[in-house]
């Protein structure tokens, strides 16, 4: 039995909301999968915020009509394709997909679209080579704590090494004194 019209239509607004709330999108050859395989796809994306969908290219074409940004995909768009919406975590779901794919060995990326640009294999994985945000975060963060640390020890070094003189300007003073008595 046939999809009806308006379970097409859902199908196709359910793309256009994920693709709306998405920064990359990439297209896989996922022929050869088994349901157990396609489910441990989708759950080693989700902890990045990413959605695997499997549907028409048909669908996934209707969805993208008239959306500059990811018009680019239409080349991705023949065989059996299924779609990872990315939507947090870019590199991280780029990872995952490949750990995916050294361990089944079954899928082949097609390419991708992110910006407006198609992207190919190697594109994308030298995003998946960048560091995370909460990694540039964390640099950041560890950046600034350095450069704060290096204040307080160069606003604390000024008073101790004024101190320093005073002392030794004291001590040598101390010395002319017992020096000149002695004589």
């Amino acid at each position: 039995m046939g999809r009806t019209l308006a379970s097409k239509e859902g199908v196709v607004a359910g793309l256009k909301h994920d693709l709306s709330e998405s920064q990359l999108a990439f297209v896989i050859e996922y022929q050869g999968l088994t349901v157990a395989e396609i489910t441990d796809l989708r759950r080693r994306l989700r902890p990045t915020g990413t959605v695997c969908t499997v549907a028409k290219n048909t669908f996934m074409q209707r969805a993208i009509d008239g959306e500059a940004n990811w018009q680019p995909m239409t080349e991705f768009l023949v065989g059996s394709s299924a779609f990872v919406l990315v939507k947090d975590d870019i590199s991280g779901a780029i990872k995952a997909y490949q750990d995916f794919q050294k361990a089944t060995k079954k899928t082949e990326l097609k390419g991708g679209v992110m910006e407006g640009r198609a992207l190919n294999e190697a594109q994308l994985k030298a995003i998946a080579d960048l560091p995370s945000k909460e990694q540039l975060i964390a640099q950041i963060a560890g950046a600034i704590n350095a450069l704060a640390t290096k204040i307080a020890v160069g606003i604390n070094e000024v008073p101790a090494s004024l101190g320093r003189s005073l002392q030794a300007y004291a001590d040598k003073e101390g010395e002319s004194s017992n020096g000149d008595a002695a004589e």
